[in-house]
């Protein structure tokens, strides 16, 4: 039997032990009958999150979505591993949050090419910078031209660290993250001319320039480079004696995991993330992404349990901050909060999301640019999943005028996941005279 048609024969079984006419759950879930027949009948294959919210709506504890699910074409990563892949192809690059990221390759004339940090060439005009020695030495060469350093100048460089943050909200990515990678080497020479204590600060500064830059490639679309960039975070800490950022990298590659759509890999690479030795706040982090494979996943009780673990670990975390660089987001206030809206939403309850993303997205900074755009979408997907489409358009349309200052490969994923969602109220006038907009954000034009 086909699998869309043991999808369909579970729907209907389902449907009717519920007392459920097919109308009836057409209205529920904001699907036209005539779909959902197809679907039951096997003539339709059904989308993932039709399967999430059938799942929700009939108790059906994720059986639905694992039979509407499509075999994963490559297998998973290993957990223990943090170095990037090779470039090439994403195996995902069909999910909805790859399309469109091509970021600042040669696909974007004019844009930077993506290459690794160790490949950059010397910045224009100095070519007598020595190239700089493999990470793992850092740590015990002596002092290049040793200077008393002012103890002022970590302090300078941590106030840039933030200030570079602050620019992640306001600017397109694509201009910082050259910025980033340079702003780290600078950090790493100074490094090499202290020794001691000096040293290891100035290489975890340097760490989290080009961490925050890993970031940033993400953001514009690279995952290789994103990846590159948090392997060299974690060499440079290591190098520091700082074995921190090691967890943490394994955080930020389950991200691109989920974002590529791997329930499994992300929540193998966040469990692995959860190291008693790990500070709070990383294993808090660990924890939500955990949560998030598994709502992906559809496992509500593991979900619920890792988002309850995470809640713990992060207040924890806040009552024990040490002044250094928040690792993670600063501009959410309540971490745990947001991503139980985002977890709901991916297990089919579109409307208790809603309400969650709704409160959290108004405790956003106004400042906060790329944070507000990127979760004021998701509340816009979130009303529109549960049938509230004229509301769902007007509060994409607020993100709209941000997203130009912002672009984002996360927020393009987004739109064209509520580009989806949309047509399934084709009729409505609100969401005919958005349609046209709506397109417009996702190519650009």
């Amino acid at each position: 039997m086909l699998a869309s048609h043991r999808f369909g024969v579970e729907l209907r079984r389902l449907r009717e032990q519920h007392g459920l006419s097919l109308d009836g759950l057409a209205r529920q879930l904001s699907y036209s009958k005539g779909y959902l027949s197809k679907v039951e009948s096997g003539q339709r294959r059904a989308s993932q999150e039709l399967a999430r919210r059938c799942d929700a709506l009939l108790g059906a504890e994720g059986r639905l979505q694992q039979l509407a699910a499509r075999p994963a074409p490559a297998p998973r990563p290993d957990p223990a591993r943090t170095t990037p892949p090779a470039p090439g192809p994403h195996p995902h690059d069909g999910h909805p949050y790859a399309a469109g990221a091509a970021g600042y390759t040669a696909e974007h004339p004019g844009r930077r090419e993506s290459l690794p940090f160790a490949a950059l060439p010397a910045p224009s005009g100095y070519p007598g910078l020595p190239a700089l020695p493999a990470a793992e030495l850092l740590g015990a060469l002596l002092p290049q031209r040793p200077t008393a350093l002012d103890p002022g100048v970590p302090a300078l460089l941590r106030e840039q660290l933030v200030q570079y943050r602050a620019l992640g909200q306001q600017l397109d990515p694509v201009l910082l993250v050259p910025a980033l990678q340079m702003q780290s080497e600078t950090a790493v020479r100074i490094a090499l001319r202290c020794d001691g204590r000096t040293r290891a600060e100035l290489l975890l500064i340097a760490a989290h320039f080009i961490e925050f830059g890993g970031w940033m490639a993400q953001e514009a679309g690279d995952r290789h480079t994103a990846l590159a960039y948090t392997e060299r975070a974690v060499e440079l800490a290591r190098a520091g004696g700082n074995r921190q950022l090691a967890g943490y990298a394994l955080v930020r590659r389950a991200l691109v995991t989920f974002y590529a759509g791997d329930a499994a890999a992300t929540v193998a690479l966040a469990a692995a993330a959860q190291d008693r030795r790990l500070r709070p706040r990383i294993r808090g982090l660990a924890a939500l992404r955990e949560a998030q494979g598994h709502a992906l996943g559809g496992d509500r009780g593991r979900c619920l349990r890792a988002l309850e673990r995470a809640e713990v670990l992060l207040a924890t975390a806040a009552a024990d901050h040490d002044g250094g660089p928040t690792i993670g987001s600063s501009h959410i206030a309540d971490p745990a909060a947001m991503t139980t809206g985002w977890c709901l939403f991916d297990l089919g309850h579109a409307r208790r999301a809603a309400e969650i993303l709704d409160r959290e997205h108004a405790r956003i900074p106004l400042r906060a640019t790329r944070a507000r755009v990127r979760y004021g979408l998701r509340r816009a997907l979130a009303h529109a999943a549960a049938g509230e489409a004229e509301h769902a358009c007007a509060v994409a349309a607020e993100q709209l005028g941000g997203l130009g200052d912002v672009p984002s490969a996360t927020v393009t994923g987004d739109l064209r996941r509520l580009d989806r969602e949309l047509r399934r109220f084709r009729a409505n006038r609100a969401v005919r005279e958005f349609q046209p907009v709506l397109l417009a954000a996702i190519t650009g034009c």
